[in-house]
């Protein structure tokens, strides 16, 4: 009997520590997976600093090397030509910046403009809606303070006053747009009076050498192509520019023909109100 006991727990142990012995070897690959977890979580940030300060590096160093590249484009294509056509750029963007804010600040909500006429109109009569018509920015208000200021002279006249002064409005909304033109024109011309004059240069080296070389027509021919790309890019620019504002302008004319028909339709209602 006692050497059955003794079987009995010789096995037991056996097997209770093969089992712990299982219970460590998994365990010791998970401890390692969470050691392992911690070092990338500790060296993540230090990886993503790292990356930042290397794409910011190379950023800085992109547009330095930019700005090195258009500097001695600059420098080759003749500085004389070069800041003449790039004057075309700074004065015709700066006539471009002015009238997208003039035209932005010439919008107009007609529809509750109008509305607040009415109601000026049928509470306080023709001044309560020339008072309205003061307190609103933009062209419209303006057209229709002067047709409500013509109201005693008839609806006639109040229409014509208001298509007269509609068109003063149109030309003060398209001011300098002549100026914007002139510099789209200039640019490129400057650009080819660049490349002809290149082309003479690479024309007279020529002569002067007596013989057709690569070298020596290149510096001709760089002038001329730099001065010419150059025009054409800011042509290309302000056109754009220039077509935007003529939307805007577009847009604004819209406005002002169609609310000019609807206050006629108030005034022709309130004169009917009043003519009772």
């Amino acid at each position: 009997m006692k050497k059955l006991f003794a079987t009995i727990t010789v096995i037991a142990m056996l097997t209770f520590g093969g089992v712990a012995a299982m219970a460590q070897d998994a365990a010791a690959p998970a401890q390692e997976a969470t050691a392992t977890e911690q070092v990338d979580e500790q060296a993540a940030p230090e990886a993503a600093a790292a990356v930042e300060a290397s794409a910011e590096e190379a950023e800085a160093t992109g547009v330095k090397a930019l700005h090195k590249t258009l500097k001695t484009k600059f420098i080759e294509g003749g500085a004389g030509f070069m800041a003449a056509t790039l004057l075309c750029l700074v004065f015709g963007l700066a006539l471009c910046i002015e009238r997208i804010i003039y035209l932005s600040l010439a919008k107009t909500n007609t529809k509750a403009l109008l509305e607040n006429i009415e109601k000026a109109l049928n509470e306080g009569g023709v001044e309560k809606a020339l008072e309205v018509c003061r307190n609103t920015r933009g062209p419209v208000a303006s057209i229709f303070y002067q047709g409500l200021s013509r109201y005693d002279e008839g609806v006639e006249v109040v229409e014509k006053t208001v298509s007269s002064y509609g068109g003063v409005q149109l030309g003060l909304l398209e001011k300098n747009l002549s100026w914007i033109t002139l510099f789209i024109s200039i640019a490129p011309s400057l650009g080819f009076l660049g490349t002809i004059i290149g082309m003479i240069e690479a024309f007279d080296k020529i002569q002067q050498v007596g013989d057709i070389s690569a070298t020596v027509v290149a510096g001709g021919i760089k002038v001329a192509l730099l001065t010419t790309l150059l025009g054409l890019i800011i042509a290309i620019v302000l056109q754009i520019f220039y077509n935007y504002i003529l939307s805007l302008i577009e847009g604004l004319v819209n406005e002002m023909e169609d609310s000019s028909i609807s206050l006629m339709d108030i005034i022709v209602d309130y004169n009917a109100k009043n003519a009772k």
